[in-house]
């Protein structure tokens, strides 16, 4: 049986560390090289930056950072935001990132994941989905969470599959911040529809929303924020919880 991952993500805003409610409010959570130390040292499986102003700014993911975070962890690291050409990629990876999310830019040019997975292989792909339930269907978002689609959830995750994406980020805005648990409902069904990993985003407040995320979502991993970032849940203690569900991580 593959263990599963907890994954602590840092929203990178103007070289710090943000988080926010709903996708707005955001409030500084620190520096990233220093908190990305932090969660190697307690045990985190993989770390995700996403820089998240980078898209509405139309501009590239910042380098310095990635090469900063490369030099002082030991752990793998996604990297998104304002990725859109195998260029992009090329650079990224150069810096020191083991993947790569993308989001916006795929779902303006799909044949952006072909193109990638085939240069660089699926595993170094994550597919991030922001969606958010409007009238009991779930909706794609683009940059940041604010420019809403008629893209569904399950349809797009379908295709990215099937383009090559190795990984699926799914982020519920609905839940996101709240500390009310993650959408293990929409989690659940789409681990019906594709076989590669699902990683649940958003809505985690304690450690049974992880138990859960992993039990009744069939999540491959989850990632959270805040609850890490103000020392709400503790990875160490959380993993032993999790071994204690019988769920299989890495300790």
């Amino acid at each position: 049986m593959l263990t599963k991952r907890i994954i602590p993500c840092l929203d990178i805003k103007n070289g710090r560390t943000v988080k926010g409610v709903n996708f707005v409010d955001l409030r500084d959570a620190g520096d990233p090289v220093e908190l990305a130390k932090q969660y190697a040292e307690l045990g985190a499986d993989e770390l995700v930056f996403l820089d998240i102003s980078a898209t509405l700014e139309r501009r590239k993911t910042q380098h310095e950072m990635v090469l900063k975070v490369a030099e002082h962890v030991n752990i793998p690291f996604t990297v998104g935001g304002g990725i859109s050409s195998i260029k992009d990629v090329d650079d990224l990876l150069l810096c020191g990132a083991d993947k790569i999310s993308i989001n916006s830019s795929a779902v303006k040019r799909p044949e952006l994941i072909n193109e990638l997975s085939n240069k660089f292989g699926s595993q170094c792909i994550v597919v991030a989905i922001d969606a958010k339930k409007i009238e009991n269907e779930w909706y794609v978002h683009l940059a940041g969470g604010s420019i809403p689609t008629n893209l569904k959830l399950f349809d797009w995750a379908r295709e990215v599959e099937q383009r090559g994406a190795g990984e699926i980020l799914f982020t519920s805005m609905t839940n996101d911040g709240t500390k009310l648990g993650f959408a293990n409902e929409a989690l659940r069904q789409l681990s019906t529809l594709i076989n590669i990993p699902i990683i649940a985003s958003g809505g985690a407040g304690t450690i049974q929303h992880f138990v859960d995320a992993f039990i009744d979502g069939n999540a491959d991993a989850a990632l959270a924020a805040s609850v890490f970032h103000f020392g709400e849940i503790n990875i160490t203690d959380l993993k032993q919880e999790l071994k204690e569900n019988k769920i299989e991580v890495r300790l």
